[in-house]
């Protein structure tokens, strides 16, 4: 087994769901050398996991799994990625009604992953368990195939160069906050901008300082934020970089987010938080320590209320310091 891959092609919440797994194939394979085939999104992201990962293939996309296909780079990457000749290849991407197809045209001595049906007379295939949650999804896929467990908690490597980042923006923050995270990739997903103010107006009322995070292309929405609170909030929306954002959320007393990817880097820096669910999948992306994180399923129960009752009974809050009022 010197040569593996994963094709996982999706993005931040969904790489960090398959930390736990990549450190499990390491920890089984220490010698063997594992490449990631994902999107040009997540190099950096990938970089960060040198211990596990050794090389990284860019996806140049393909028809229903990418917004964006060119048949011309996806015909160099084809005949590139045949010629590694990995011996093992890991298909995590989902169930395999699309890329099970073609992720065998890699030409990879084996290719292990999910698929719809049960395959008895294959067993490099696992019936896709649609009812776990996505960390415990890809460990059962390496179970699958022999290959143990080494924990469900998501690492998250913090560097020099984050530090420097959130040194360098540099940020007018107390020794009392919370972060508020609006945004998502998905405007669906997003929780409305007017719930996210009272609650931040609370937290200042209380002492907190209120700390709006987020990417450069959701500054708007971070201003939208701010404007329609009371109290005046610090925007770090656009300021931080990953790993600057992940330096500001390990001294953070809080987070309240949606359904979105930095609600596991949140998980993997052990930082409290409220993840409001707004795609009805809690049980498959909400984090998995629940004692440390709160999600409130906003599909089936969009009350207010629950929200603050959600937070009353986190583990960062003092007693009384929040009313469910709003």
């Amino acid at each position: 087994m010197n040569k593996i891959a994963i094709f996982r092609a999706l993005y931040l919440g969904d790489f960090l769901c398959s930390v736990p797994a990549l450190r499990a194939l390491r920890k089984h394979h220490p010698h063997s050398t594992i490449t990631w085939i994902g999107l040009p999104e997540t190099i950096e992201l990938a970089s960060r996991y040198n211990e596990y990962i050794d090389d990284y293939k860019v996806f140049p996309g393909f028809p229903l799994l990418t917004d964006h296909f060119n048949p011309d780079l996806f015909a160099d990457f084809l005949e590139n990625i045949r010629k590694e000749n990995f011996d093992l290849l890991l298909q995590m991407q989902g169930n395999g009604s699309i890329v099970n197809n073609l992720l065998t045209t890699f030409n990879a001595n084996r290719l292990v992953g999910f698929c719809q049906e049960n395959l008895t007379e294959d067993a490099n295939f696992l019936h896709y368990p649609s009812a776990l949650h996505e960390i415990r999804r890809h460990l059962a896929l390496l179970q699958h195939i022999d290959i143990p467990s080494d924990g469900e908690q998501i690492d998250f490597p913090i560097r020099d160069a984050d530090r420097k980042n959130f040194e360098n923006a540099p940020l007018s923050l107390k020794n009392k906050y919370v972060c508020l995270h609006p945004g998502s990739k998905a405007e669906w997903r997003r929780w409305p901008i007017a719930h996210f103010a009272k609650i931040g107006d609370h937290f200042i009322r209380k002492g907190y300082q209120v700390v709006i995070t987020g990417t450069k292309s959701e500054l708007d929405l971070a201003s939208n934020l701010s404007e329609t609170m009371k109290f005046e909030p610090l925007i770090a929306t656009g300021r931080l970089s990953l790993g600057g954002t992940a330096v500001l959320l390990s001294s953070a007393k809080f987070l309240l987010t949606n359904c979105t990817g930095i609600s596991h880097l949140a998980a993997a820096v052990r930082t409290p938080s409220l993840v409001i669910s707004m795609d009805g999948e809690p049980d498959r992306w909400g984090p998995i320590n629940k004692k440390l994180h709160k999600t409130v399923d906003w599909s089936k129960n969009p009350d207010f209320q629950a929200v603050f009752k959600e937070i009353e009974s986190s583990p960062f809050n003092e007693p009384n310091t929040l009313s469910g009022e709003g």
